[in-house]
């Protein structure tokens, strides 16, 4: 896998991670203002959540490129 591959095989994991990560720990205010949705969260700390999304982003793709160097799985042909 070449540096390009790398780069965006993470953004791929990185978004997907974030957007299993972002319903986490999401509660709705106890009053809702007026021109406010009801489901809106009243904290969404997404600086944290970005944080964590980077930190599982990390070890997944860790091993999918020691899935895909290792050789089992390969994308070429068989040789």
């Amino acid at each position: 896998m070449n540096w390009f591959t790398g780069i965006l095989v993470y953004v791929i994991v990185w978004w997907m991670v974030f957007f299993t990560v972002l319903p986490w720990g999401n509660r709705p205010p106890e009053t809702v203002e007026t021109g406010h949705a009801d489901s809106a969260p009243d904290k969404p700390r997404l600086w944290l959540k970005a944080l964590v999304t980077t930190g599982i982003a990390a070890v997944v793709f860790a091993v999918i490129y020691w899935v895909m160097e290792s050789g089992m799985i390969t994308f070429r042909g068989p040789q």
